[in-house]
């Protein structure tokens, strides 16, 4: 039934959806009958293993942390293949690929430096929250702090589980499928959304974590097919294109049309693209260790870890699989720059002002104009696999949030299995709140941009008093409480200005957001550490709720040798440096 689902979408006409819906349906390039086969399998294939993940392990009906944590079953490969899934989602396919069209390679940093952050969550942070018994990051601030510090991060949590994890990723998949499509973005969200809620909020964590291993394998082959062709496309010549010199060839399309920066990743102050190097080795830390180390729907993955050293692996391996986006996300965008400046590639199909390319279809227009049919379908499912795996994550983090850090604070004798039934409504009413707000998203140029801009606002005061209570004894309650309250009332009162006054020196700070949020930590350290020492705690900090030292957690030693995360680390940020160097 579910195979014929897309197809019958596809026959509805737009003149019979709403007026405003049907008003914004976008040109599209169209898929053939194979390709909708091929996706529909898929479909009926992931909703069938997350169901059958479900009904197998009954104990996740009932047993709230079996549901909510998998009954602290995942393995380190697990672990790190879930982490990239959650994380990887449309609006990376999409954006990055539009960011390689746009600027190059630039975008790629948020990809490569994520495996600085995916370390200090391996080394530094999973092993404490382990060891402290917690069971979501609000656990952990009331037991480091307070109460006050829960309830706040909580209430955040949810928000932005909502906002970026689902809502932008709905857009950006609900952007390419009505590309690829030709039907208003929200029928086909609407569709995936009741697919993915179904077996997500029957199967709880188990069923993501099985189904998102599965879908990051299908979405990195989709993509490692789509990098493929274009970069044979770009080999031969116009007339007879094809070839394995299509790297030659990108490199000196590029020295033709002036552009050879789009190769670097990094980029000299006053840079046209607005986010010079500095701004990355600054700004992106503060981004990324909320959203690695500090953010619910990231690390309950790590939460749901058999033991600490599985828990130390799976971050790094995920650090290791981040180094593909850069080759499978970003440079197809810029492979298709390349093959459009060429006249290798008809655009045509996308909507354009004053003949600039509107490039958020990107991605789709490549789909259809490079891929042969079948093959198209495949992509077609990683595009869904990429969404659902996403959109799944955060419907199970804030299922556990809203029944462990509000329901069971006022209800704490309420039995397991009200509280799985009410994680499961809260997770429902989340899936409806994030689709009412992707018509108000897709207001924003760039889609991945427009999310990193509101995470840029949100980030310090949470990243601030996590690294400094885990890392510094001195840190008192009363102080975070300051600070969480404080810091995320001056970020969106900078953003709303932004926003509504766009002229304001705020808005023109050298480095763009990136240095924004960097600024904004410093503030935030500012006021917890003055704060501290004004307002101290009257008790002492408990010993397994902060390093003893801050180089305490690289003694910890590794299972094995040659599977110690230490050595694992050092190899990986060895790697990462060679990179940058080489793409510099």
């Amino acid at each position: 039934m579910l195979a014929h689902m897309i197809p019958c979408l596809i026959s509805i006409a737009p003149t019979a959806l709403a007026p405003e819906l049907a008003a914004e349906t976008t040109a599209h390039f169209g898929l053939g009958a194979v390709d909708m086969v091929v996706a529909g399998f898929y479909l009926v294939g992931i909703v069938a293993i997350g169901l059958y993940a479900a009904l197998r392990h009954k104990r996740c009906q009932g047993e709230a942390s079996d549901y909510f944590l998998a009954g602290k079953s995942l393995g380190w490969g697990t672990i790190g293949l879930a982490l990239f899934a959650t994380n990887i989602s449309t609006l990376h396919l999409v954006s990055l690929a539009q960011g390689g069209f746009d600027s190059g390679l630039l975008l790629g940093n948020f990809e490569w430096m994520a495996a600085l952050t995916l370390v200090m969550l391996g080394l530094f942070f999973a092993p404490f929250y382990i060891r402290s018994g917690i069971t979501t990051l609000p656990d952990f601030l009331e037991k480091r702090y307070n109460r006050t510090c829960r309830d706040w991060l909580t209430g955040v949590s949810v928000m932005t589980a909502v906002l970026i994890h689902i809502a932008f990723a709905l857009l950006a998949g609900g952007i390419i499928l009505e590309t690829l499509l030709g039907i208003p973005m929200m029928w086909s969200i609407a569709v995936l959304c009741a697919l993915t809620g179904l077996y997500t909020i029957v199967g709880g964590l188990l069923a993501v974590v099985i189904t998102e291993s599965i879908q990051t394998v299908v979405l990195l082959c989709g993509a490692l097919l789509i990098s493929a062709f274009a970069l044979w496309q770009l080999g031969g010549s116009a007339e007879t294109p094809g070839g394995w010199d299509g790297w030659s060839h990108l490199k000196d399309i590029l020295k033709r049309e002036g552009t050879t920066s789009k190769l670097s990743m990094l980029r000299p102050h006053g840079d046209a693209d607005g986010m010079p190097w500095y701004s990355i080795f600054l700004g992106y830390p503060v981004l990324g260790i909320w959203y690695w180390c500090a953010d619910q729907t990231i690390v309950q993955r790590v939460l749901g870890a058999k033991d600490e050293h599985h828990a130390r692996q799976g971050p790094i391996f995920a650090g290791l699989i981040k180094i593909l986006p850069v080759f499978l996300f970003v440079m197809p965008g810029l492979f298709a720059y390349a093959l459009f400046q060429d006249g290798r590639l008809d655009l045509s199909g996308l909507p354009n002002a004053d003949g600039v390319i509107d490039s958020k279809g990107i991605y789709g227009a490549m789909i259809t104009e490079l891929l042969p049919v079948g093959v198209r379908g495949v992509l077609v499912a990683a595009l869904m696999a990429a969404l659902m795996s996403t959109v799944s994550g955060a419907l199970n983090s804030i299922s556990t949030l809203i029944s462990y850090d509000l329901v069971k604070r006022f209800r704490p004798q309420m039995s397991d299995h009200l509280l799985v039934r009410t994680g499961r409504v809260a997770a429902a009413v989340a899936l409806v709140v994030a689709v009412a707000l992707v018509p108000v998203l897709n207001r924003f140029h760039s889609v991945f941009e427009g999310m990193a801009d509101i995470i840029a606002h949100i980030a310090p005061p949470i990243t601030c008093v996590f690294l400094l209570g885990v890392f510094w004894r001195g840190a008192s309650a009363r102080a975070a409480a300051l600070t969480l309250i404080s810091g995320s009332l001056l970020g969106a009162a900078i953003f709303a200005l932004n926003k509504f006054q766009p002229e304001n020196p705020l808005n023109h700070i050298p480095g763009g957001f990136m240095m924004m949020t960097f600024w904004l930590l410093l503030v935030c350290i500012t006021i917890q550490v003055i704060a501290s020492f004004l307002l101290p705690d009257s008790g002492e900090t408990r010993s397994d709720l902060v390093w003893e030292k801050p180089w305490t957690p690289l003694l910890l030693p590794g299972r094995s040798r040659l599977g110690d995360p230490r050595l694992l680390s050092a190899l990986l940020l060895l790697i990462m440096t060679v990179l940058y160097i080489l793409f510099r």
